[in-house]
């Protein structure tokens, strides 16, 4: 019996591909538990349609990540901080005030995409990864000042 596979089966095949398997098998095994269907004329299209509307969708979305890297890194963030003696801050920058000052230039962005590799303490200009969509990344530019 000819089936379509809805997902990953180990020894069988891959999600989207077509397989032949004994009657049993897919009848009282794959079916049942959802993770083939019978691959007529109909399931295929209906198939072949949603996997161009998921590719749709995914086009969209780095798209739209290629876009919003493309705002971030054009911008630099200043953060006023409240400062010590040398320069040093109380306390240190985290992502959480990165993200509320890319909020005010509109950028809107969940502050656990922003990834710093050690907190900030000193005044001075740093770098921070934003992990976009995937592998799609954007530097941010910061620059810590004094608040007046």
């Amino acid at each position: 019996m000819k089936v379509l596979l809805q997902t990953d089966v180990e020894s069988v095949g891959k999600a989207g591909q077509i397989v032949n398997v004994k009657d049993g098998f897919a009848r009282n095994y794959l079916i049942p538990r959802k993770l083939a269907v019978i691959a007529d004329e109909k399931n295929v299209r209906v198939f072949e349609h949603l996997k161009r509307q998921t590719e749709e969708k995914i086009r969209k979305t780095r798209k739209q990540a290629e876009i919003l890297k493309e705002k971030i890194e054009n911008l630099t963030l200043k953060i006023p901080c409240k400062v010590g003696e040398e320069g040093k801050l109380f306390g240190s920058v985290t992502n959480i005030q990165i993200a509320e000052a890319l909020k005010k230039e509109g950028i809107e962005l969940d502050r656990k995409k922003i990834v710093l590799e050690q907190p900030l303490k000193v005044l001075g200009d740093y770098e921070a990864v934003a992990k976009l969509e995937g592998d799609i990344t954007a530097k941010i530019r910061i620059t810590l000042v004094k608040e007046e």
